[in-house]
């Protein structure tokens, strides 16, 4: 296996391309400033302050580049639909000028349950040129989730489809006292008029083209985005429209954005990259991105990268992993030579994957670390820099981490040696830091200690700062770039009437990184069986929708508990994969 990946063994016989934005890293890291970084986004007129949809739209709408193509979305019947920056200014400022009329004003909350379409786009970009939060949805949630995070999230309007609507928020909706309006996108077969709803594209076609933004400040509430806890009621990351500064020097550094780039980001907008990545960073500057409405499948994939002349790549793990099960047959088949950089996101990337890359497209795949509570790339691996396979890379120029250990006083100590273990800790300061969990002040103030944001991942950083991922210090389990919380799915199956109680962990799974396993003590009056093993899986499918239910179930006479009554999902991790178990100080007797 290789230990270093090297840009300039990789460029033979490849057009001619252009040089990296961050040429050198360590005179980039000296000389960086983020006030320098700002100065790269235009601000509002007349130093009104900083609004994410200016920067993203309406500045490019107003220059040069306002007949450039800012998204070009392939929709399910292979049809192309193209939308420049002048034009998605004046459809943004229509859903904007919507919200007006509806009497939805700054700091209240807007909420999307939709694939890759259109409106969803148009629907973040508006809700943010009006100064309200914008939150979106994964459509493959099943109304629980759904209801739980727009419950939380105070959800005043949802914009959806007509099918999601009708299978998933109708049964919920009374139970929504906050949600006043619910705007919905007609579909093929599947009209827009329903009973208590707006079409959306009468509305939208009825407003102004026409929309100035009021005067915002950087630290005013822009984005919403939820990430599941171990225990409870999914956390709600709050970001303000500072982020932007972040979103786009990343894009521009970590990803290496140049106007001219085609960009295919493939994650949902339900999850922080398909925003952060899919949405703001691309359109800051002021490069095309492309939209795929439909779900993965390997030949789509390769055709749409050669017919679309995608320069620029950023997919997750498991999608990486599909493809390299596929074979690298159907991409040497396809003129990728357009395809410059590719980088990944969302789990860990297997050393494997960026050498079967490098061998298969001629460019390996460039690992990055961050999380939902970062908002936006900390540590990548860069054009300029070579690729220790494996590694996270280094951290991006304004950006302090290193690696701590707790001290069980409050405090924590950093750890200076190399290639130890500890938790990854980061300096607070840099933009698209969140500034809250909505609703819940403690849990954000135990994010910090001692000038240290504490992410809860386990890394090491060798002697040469590259940085590497050990594990997670929490028990969230990530499946196919997907953030699920074992309390949602443990309460979900606990509403069936046969479930005494239920423990989940993630399994080791060589495409999605882990597999959501349950485990469930049954209520006297049940007997395990097969039988009752795939009810209670598509019970949970049917209450959690299939991303986040689980695909194995394991009957258990008692789950492991600690003596203040928590399940020891740690040690029924251990259990299942014949780990050491470790301290068992606190384990309920006779678990």
């Amino acid at each position: 296996m290789l230990s270093t990946v090297r840009h300039q063994q990789i460029e033979k016989a490849r057009p001619i391309r252009p040089a990296p934005n961050l040429a050198n890293y360590e005179r980039a890291r000296n000389a960086f400033t983020w006030a320098e970084a700002r100065r790269e986004l235009d601000g509002l007129p007349g130093g009104a302050g900083l609004n994410i949809a200016h920067e993203c739209v309406d500045r490019h709408a107003a220059g040069p580049a306002r007949d450039r193509v800012a998204l070009r979305f392939v929709r399910k019947p292979g049809t192309v639909e193209e939308m420049t920056f002048a034009q998605l200014a004046e459809a943004s400022a229509r859903f904007a000028n919507g919200l007006r009329s509806l009497g939805v004003g700054a700091g209240e909350h807007v909420f999307t349950l939709a694939g890759r379409i259109p409106a969803l786009y148009l629907a973040a970009i508006g809700t943010l040129k009006a100064r309200s939060v914008f939150t979106t949805l994964f459509s493959a949630f099943g109304p629980e989730p759904i209801q739980s995070r727009m419950k939380l999230g105070r959800a005043r309007v949802l914009v959806t489809t007509a099918s999601l609507y009708r299978k998933k928020v109708a049964g919920i909706r009374d139970e929504l006292p906050e949600l006043e309006h619910v705007i919905v996108v007609a579909e093929h077969r599947e009209p827009a008029r329903t009973p208590g709803t707006i079409d959306f594209d009468e509305w939208l076609s009825a407003q102004s083209p026409e929309f100035a933004i009021a005067p915002t400040d950087p630290e005013e509430p822009a984005l919403l985005h939820f990430t599941s806890g171990t225990t409870g009621k999914p956390k709600g990351a709050v970001h303000v429209h500072e982020a932007a500064v972040a979103h786009h020097i990343t894009g521009k550094l970590a990803l290496d954005f140049h106007a001219d780039d085609i960009y295919w980001c493939t994650a949902d907008p339900g999850w922080v990259t398909g925003t952060s990545y899919g949405i703001i960073a691309p359109l800051t500057n002021g490069v095309t991105s492309l939209v795929d409405e439909a779900e993965f499948e390997t030949s789509r994939w390769y055709r749409l990268l050669e017919e679309q002349n995608v320069t620029v790549w950023y997919t997750a793990p498991t999608a990486i992993r599909m493809l390299m099960r596929a074979g690298a047959e159907q991409a040497k088949a396809r003129d990728l030579s357009r395809l410059r950089f590719l980088a990944s996101v969302g789990e860990p990337l297997n050393p494997e994957a960026v050498v079967w890359s490098a061998a298969t497209f001629g460019r390996p795949f460039h690992d990055n670390w961050w999380q939902t509570e970062t908002g936006g790339i900390l540590i990548a691996n860069y054009a300029s820099l070579d690729i220790r396979p494996g590694s996270m890379g280094k951290p991006l120029p304004g950006i302090e981490a290193g690696i701590v250990r707790r001290t069980g006083d409050g405090g924590v100590e950093e750890i200076l040696e190399p290639d130890v273990e500890g938790e990854l800790a980061i300096r607070p300061g840099w933009p698209s830091m969140f500034r809250a969990y909505l609703g819940d002040p403690d849990r954000y103030q135990e994010s910090f200690a001692a000038g240290w944001y504490l992410s809860g991942d386990i890394a090491r950083r060798d002697r040469d700062g590259y940085y590497w991922f050990v594990g997670r210090g929490d028990d969230v389990i990530k499946s196919a770039g997907h953030l699920i919380g074992p309390f949602e799915v443990e309460s979900a199956l606990m509403e069936h009437p046969a479930v005494a109680e239920a423990g989940v962990i993630g399994v080791p799974d060589p495409v999605a990184m882990e597999l959501v396993k349950a485990f469930v003590s049954l209520k006297p009056g049940f007997e395990s069986s097969s039988e009752l093993s795939r009810e209670l899986l598509g019970f949970a499918r049917k209450r959690l929708g299939p991303a986040v239910a689980p695909r194995e179930l394991a009957f258990a006479e008692a789950l492991p508990r600690t003596r203040s009554g928590k399940i020891m999902r740690r040690l029924l991790r251990a259990r299942e994969l014949g780990l050491p178990e470790g301290d068992l100080s606190t384990l309920e007797s006779g678990a």
